[in-house]
């Protein structure tokens, strides 16, 4: 039976010093910069009614709602990216060597806030017209509309926000593949000597002995990395993403509920990376379990 951990003096001694600290600012703010805290102000900002009497989610939801799609898609891109490309680097090839590594030191050593701009007016500029994704949005039915706006964003934010995803899935997608090439590498090399004894293919290889590993290898460090998409996806904003900072620097500059807008942020923000991080441990039960 697993032993619950003892409360020791320096718990105690931690949780006064942080509660002790929690309070001097918030003395010094109240005292300090004679700041007036306005809480009943943000719930309207969360949820509203509309004139049919239906909740809807307004400004700090909508910003939620499009950082958790932005976070989604660019995790399942940087997720496709960084599996290529870590296998790139652990291959036979040299050229595919060289292309891996070439993309992970190169995307690793960029600011991520030059990619997004490089990316952004490379999408909005040049690839855009090229497809006439725009003109197709923008000539498309209402229900089509709705459904971008559903699963993307609106038509009007649609090029920014792809240009955003390309963007975060690109700078996760480096680390990924170095989480992957670890795991991969992790696994003895007497198990793949094994299997091309036995006569199995590269890929039943992967399959059936490397990955089962492999995934439950590397599940914490990704789930880590899954947990900064979400935190990355914030510098967005300086493209007038309307995602969660964005609407939260929007409302701060218009009711100038500074401490109000960011607390409420912060906890938005701990709500989505808390939840992922029990999902990922209930995964990686599942996965002890399943190949005990």
């Amino acid at each position: 039976m697993r032993k619950l951990p003892k409360f020791t003096l320096l718990d105690a001694v931690i949780i006064v010093a942080v509660a002790a600290l929690m309070g001097y600012i918030g003395y010094r703010i109240n005292v300090g910069i004679h700041y007036k805290w306005n809480w009943s102000a943000i719930p309207q900002y969360l949820l509203r009614i509309d004139k049919n009497g239906n909740w809807k989610a307004n400004l700090l939801m909508q910003g939620l709602l499009t950082t958790i799609r932005l976070s989604i898609w660019a995790t399942l891109l940087a997720t496709i990216i960084g599996t290529v490309v870590g296998f790139f680097r652990i291959s036979r090839s040299l050229f595919k060597r060289m292309l891996g590594r070439t993309f992970v030191e190169l995307i690793r050593d960029m600011p991520p806030l030059v990619l997004i701009f490089i990316f952004y007016y490379f999408v909005s500029g040049q690839i855009m017209p090229f497809l006439g994704l725009d003109n197709f949005l923008r000539n498309a039915s209402k229900p089509a509309q709705n459904i971008v706006a559903f699963l993307f964003a609106p038509p009007q934010y649609f090029t920014a926000f792809l240009s955003a995803m390309v963007t975060v899935a690109i700078f996760e997608a480096a680390y990924i593949a170095e989480i992957v090439r670890a795991g991969v590498q992790s696994v003895e090399k007497g198990q793949f000597e094994a299997c091309r004894a036995l006569g199995l293919s590269w890929w039943q290889t992967m399959q059936y002995v490397i990955l089962p590993q492999v995934i439950q290898r590397i599940l914490p460090p990704l789930a880590g990395q899954f947990i900064s998409t979400i935190k990355d996806s914030a510098i967005v904003s300086v493209i007038s993403i309307p995602e969660l900072c964005f609407q939260g620097m929007e409302l701060m500059a218009s009711t100038y509920l500074t401490f109000e807008c960011w607390i409420t942020i912060t906890a938005l923000y701990l709500i989505l990376t808390l939840s992922l991080s029990l999902m990922v441990e209930r995964f990686e039960i599942f996965m002890r379990r399943s190949t005990a």
